[in-house]
């Protein structure tokens, strides 16, 4: 396992002209870059895994006989502010292979400049990568894992669970299954409160969820390719990821703060010269103890084909941001589903604010 772990730093604490590429208007670091970065090493870590740690470039695929693509992205979770006085350390490893898949985890800590034992950690992202036969494009087996130690054994069991959740959450899919009885029980309850009689005009309190769509379309230019000639899967991240922090903004009129990626799925390659249609919309809100506003962005990206009109989903996103006691806007607006469609879309964006409010609470007993 410790053959592919592979670690990057991007040493904002001590170099000023690279903090000045990464910093966002609020004086922060650019987390939509970050992510970028995230899949470059995810990406790196799984060929280093199939080609050896000795191996320091790629070559050609069609020499090397085959290729590995990102998936999906399970989940990064932001544990810890972002300081740009500190340095940032990328890290990570493969922790489990299938017949054709890897599971990658990468961290990402602060580190204080002339301090490297002082570290804070700051998130923690899941990839899954699957390898595919350079000359049939099918599956191709990947290198298994030797496990060595407890600790080794322990991390393998991590990718072990996460490739049943994905399992599980897929069969537990809205667009398969039905609602589960309190699901709907919650539904019915929200659309008696906020979706008939008066209160379904929208208001100070709330927003129809078809009202709360953001678009963007974007020509895809060679210099954002990746080495399989396609558009990079991390830049990708960072477009959807900017186009979600606008719309949640736009939403909750005041400073929001990035607290997780609920999931990315990659449903097919993004062609060089296409044209990117990105639909972003907020799909559930809600409240907490911990945070005033919590806001779920979907974000779609789809394929135009220009002569048709026609448009095939590339990539599927799921955000959550949050504002803060003592800085959130005035009052939380809900959204509000009209649609079937959009009911299912506000009950996974309930899911997924509730895996992540348990993720966090699990770091804070840590």
């Amino acid at each position: 396992m410790q053959d592919s772990y592979t670690e990057l730093t991007l040493p904002f604490g001590s170099s000023s002209q690279l903090l000045e590429q990464y910093t966002n208007a609020s004086g922060g670091i650019r987390t939509g870059k970050l992510m970028e970065h995230l899949d470059s090493l995810a990406g790196s870590i799984a060929y280093k895994h199939m080609l050896g740690p000795g191996v320091e470039t790629l070559g050609r695929i069609q020499e090397t006989g085959f290729y590995i693509v990102t998936a999906s992205v399970d989940r990064l979770d932001m544990l810890s502010p972002l300081n740009p006085a500190h340095d940032l350390r990328l890290s990570g490893q493969v922790i489990h292979t299938g017949t054709s898949s890897m599971e990658v985890a990468v961290k990402m800590e602060s580190v204080r400049m002339g301090q490297p034992d002082e570290t804070v950690l700051i998130g923690k992202c899941r990839f899954s990568m699957v390898c595919r036969d350079a000359i049939t494009n099918g599956s191709r087996k990947v290198c298994p894992l030797v496990i060595n130690t407890a600790e080794e054994r322990s991390l393998y069991n991590l990718g072990e669970h996460m490739k049943e959740r994905r399992k599980t959450v897929a069969l537990k899919s809205l667009s398969k299954v039905p609602p589960s009885s309190k699901e709907a029980a919650d539904l019915h309850s929200f659309y008696l409160k906020h979706g008939e009689g008066e209160d379904a005009v929208a208001g100070a309190d709330h927003v129809f969820m078809a009202d709360t769509v953001v678009e963007k379309c974007m020509l895809m230019f060679p210099q954002e390719r990746n080495v399989h000639q396609k558009i990079f899967g991390g830049y990708l991240m960072r477009l959807a990821y900017e186009l979600g922090f606008t719309n949640a903004s736009m939403f909750t009129q005041g400073h929001t703060k990035f607290l997780s990626l609920d999931g990315i799925s990659f449903a097919r390659p993004v062609p060089i010269g296409s044209i990117l249609r990105l639909r972003s919309q907020i799909v559930h809100t809600a409240t907490s103890s911990q945070y005033p506003i919590l806001v779920h962005v979907g974000v779609k990206a789809n394929v135009v084909d220009v002569t048709t009109g026609l448009e095939q989903t590339t990539n599927d996103f799921r955000f959550t941001w949050c504002q803060e006691h003592g800085s959130s806007s005035p009052n939380l607006r809900h959204v509000v589903p009209k649609t079937y469609k959009e009911a299912m879309l506000w009950l996974e964006g309930k899911r997924a604010l509730e895996v992540g409010a348990e993720i966090r609470e699990q770091h804070l007993r840590r």
